[in-house]
């Protein structure tokens, strides 16, 4: 008997989460598998709250690709231990063959020690982690959808501000806190702003590079005496 497969997403919504949705049951269709959405993330797979979407219209399907935020529901639950028993009696009712999670380094994670469970029981079910991060920093992807959007998003506001910082006869220091807990992907992207009217930000700091205060007052004093203006750009793991 041809198995199913369920596919849930979680963590903090992108502007194309859903798109990696469409992927899935444009593709599942195809091949004539079955498709359940889980509603709200894992919580939806424990709480037997699955919704079918193999006969999702094809202008549905277009719509859903282009939707921003996540048309399912996400959560922030990681899955216990104890959670996996209890996620295979659900997917022994819907005969599910195939799971697959959306998200970022804890789903991966998660995905990751679930399939280990499986395998470990003997049962016949295949775990694939889709990734999802705006911070890039999910190992051995090129790069994660959700990032390139963000990415553009920083470089769209930190050029609003720059210019917006600009315009007014007066010294200035700004300074943008920008995402990315272990990872600078998003504050590097903040460069994308330069072009020859912009010239900010004149300073990056990155999490990955260890952070020395007083080399960091020396590099805003040096600016700031050629200019007298200052545009920063920091990482939130700074």
């Amino acid at each position: 008997m041809k198995k199913n497969l369920v596919f849930a997403q979680s963590g903090g919504p992108t502007s194309v989460i859903n798109a990696s949705c469409y992927g899935i049951i444009s593709e599942a269709k195809k091949h004539g598998i079955k498709v359940f959405a889980a509603k709200h993330g894992v919580v939806g797979i424990l709480n037997d709250n699955l919704i079918d979407v193999t006969n999702l219209s094809d202008e549905k399907l277009n719509i859903l690709r282009y939707s921003p935020s996540a048309a399912f529901g996400s959560c922030r639950y990681k899955l216990k231990d104890e959670d996996f028993e209890k996620i295979c009696e659900i997917f022994d009712k819907y005969q599910i063959g195939y799971f697959l999670y959306i998200g970022g380094n804890d789903s991966m994670d998660t995905a990751h020690r679930f399939s280990e469970y499986v395998i470990s029981k003997g049962k016949d079910i295949k775990v694939i982690g889709i990734p999802k991060t705006i911070d890039n920093d999910l190992t051995n992807t090129h790069f994660c959808p959700g990032y390139g959007s963000a990415a553009k998003f920083v470089a769209t506001s930190v050029r609003e501000m720059a210019l917006d910082a600009d315009v007014y006869d007066r010294e200035n220091i700004t300074i943008v806190e920008i995402m990315g807990r272990d990872s600078g992907f998003l504050a590097a992207a903040s460069a994308l702003a330069r072009d020859e009217y912009v010239d900010a930000p004149h300073l990056i700091y990155l999490p990955e590079v260890p952070f020395d205060e007083e080399s960091f007052l020396n590099d805003v004093k040096k600016v700031f005496d050629k200019r007298g203006r200052v545009f920063i750009a920091a990482s939130e793991g700074l």
